[in-house]
């Protein structure tokens, strides 16, 4: 499974999961999963309910990573089984 990269929002009610793509989907390697879920309980204790996905080019995942950060999102890792 590919390594991903999580992040969570301010209030600690949403988090975001980047995941490189690890196969091919019309001979393109170059996409990242950006998907996306709410949490339920504390966190650490359930993980997240993902109710959406979408896949995205490399610079776009970038972007995005980067605009989460500069609005207060933060990195987090996964510590829920």
């Amino acid at each position: 499974m590919a390594k991903s990269y999580w992040l969570i929002n301010s209030n600690r009610s949403e988090v975001k999961r980047f995941m490189k793509n690890d196969k091919s989907i019309d001979g393109v390697f170059e996409y990242m999963f950006i998907d996306t879920g709410k949490i339920v309980g504390g966190l650490g204790n359930k993980p997240p309910v993902m109710t959406n996905t979408v896949a995205v080019e490399i610079d776009l995942a970038r972007e995005i990573y980067e605009r989460l950060l500069s609005k207060g999102w933060r990195k987090i890792e996964k510590n829920w089984n």
